[in-house]
């Protein structure tokens, strides 16, 4: 079974005025599917790897006995399935506030306060293409923000669990604020309803 689009469970407009519809639409529709699309290319050579879900493929991704060039497309595209499918979930304007992650948050960074400025200051720094995540360390269990480049999905080589990530590809956000970043991440805050 090859990898789908998820269904987004919200409109387009869903997130105005601070992520506009069109950017949404292009987002999901185009940049979302065209990874789903080249992964899909990608694993077509393999079909003992077709049906493996995508968690699977990606934490295991150096075990995968595959062409190099297609190792490549799977961490790229595998990626930007795995890091688009959880933005879409956490951007959903139904979220509640998450008392348990609040408290963590409060006692990992001092404050949410604290938390959003530091997270804010990774992510206005990343150099070119990423995301900016928290991540839970599978060795420690403690909350850490990390940047990953291009679409590097933080459960490769099965190192961490997401919390929630910023995506800070132009693509998520260049229609609405061009190459004002630090004015997209400010209003993003304003659309995440978990903390």
């Amino acid at each position: 079974m090859k990898h789908e689009l998820p269904k987004l469970p919200y409109a387009y407009n869903a997130l105005e005025p601070y992520i506009d519809a069109k950017t949404m639409e292009i987002h999901y529709t185009k940049h979302h599917q065209a990874y789903i699309d080249k992964l899909n290319a990608a694993l077509e050579k393999y079909p003992d790897l077709v049906g493996r879900p995508l968690d699977e493929l990606l934490i295991g991704l150096d075990k995968l006995q595959v062409e190099d060039a297609d190792r490549l497309a799977i961490r790229n595209h595998g990626g930007g399935h795995f890091n688009h499918s959880l933005f879409w979930k956490i951007l959903d304007p139904a979220n509640t506030k998450d008392e348990l992650l609040i408290k963590e948050i409060n006692s990992s960074f001092g404050s949410v306060d604290e938390f959003k400025k530091q997270f804010t200051d990774s992510a206005t720094k990343l150099f070119g293409s990423g995301w900016t995540w928290l991540l839970r360390n599978n060795q420690t269990s403690k909350l850490e923000i990390k940047n990953l480049p291009i679409q590097d999905a933080p459960i490769m080589n099965n190192a961490f669990q997401p919390v929630f990530g910023l995506d800070v590809w132009e693509h998520a956000y260049y229609l609405k604020y061009q190459n004002r970043r630090p004015e997209y991440i400010e209003n993003w805050w304003k659309v995440l309803k978990l903390i």
